[in-house]
């Protein structure tokens, strides 16, 4: 069965049974802004969860019970509140890496760069869920099985986020791609 480009084109060119075409047909400056629109939409929706869970997190802090959490909650707590800066600071990095650029004849650059904020700021999105889960299920609950519970959940963000793209990526791309 022929591989699929893109388009829903057939890939077989010329011949080449199972290899995909090269794609589309852009310069390096149409390629640099496609591909910066398609990851400012992509941040778009980690930024929005991650400065929800930010802004939560801060409130934390405030809440008449907060006294009441031990010494290993807490340091949990400010490790997770960390964790969030950090993330909210990579996923917002490449609108202001963008801004200052603008206008200098970089984006292929700029777009490297904010992409790798952007990973940066998955990971570090990655750490503040699994942080702030474990927090609050071992307040929640206090039973053993919290630790077995946060490991699964680890597991399915990390299927989900890293191992199927970079599965498909592999599995679907030619070495000349």
């Amino acid at each position: 069965m022929p591989e699929h480009d893109e388009r829903g084109t057939s890939g077989n060119d010329g011949g080449a049974v199972g290899r995909t075409p090269r794609g589309r047909n852009e310069t390096p400056d149409e390629r640099a802004d496609r591909r910066w629109a398609e990851l400012i939409q992509e941040i778009r929706v980690a930024q929005t969860g991650v400065q929800i869970l930010f802004g939560f997190l801060l409130t934390v802090v405030f809440a008449p019970t907060f006294a009441d959490l031990s010494s290993t909650n807490k340091t949990i707590y400010i490790i997770t509140v960390g964790l969030g800066a950090s993330a909210t600071g990579a996923l917002i990095g490449p609108v202001s890496f963008h801004r200052i650029v603008s206008g200098r004849r970089i984006k292929p650059q700029a777009v490297v760069w904010a992409s790798r904020l952007t990973f940066v700021g998955l990971v570090l999105l990655l750490a503040t869920l699994i942080s702030a889960l474990f927090l609050v299920l071992r307040v929640a609950t206090h039973d053993a099985f919290v630790p077995w519970m946060v490991a699964g959940v680890v597991t399915w963000y990390v299927v989900c986020w890293f191992v199927l793209p970079l599965w498909a990526r592999y599995r679907y791309t030619t070495m000349d791609d």
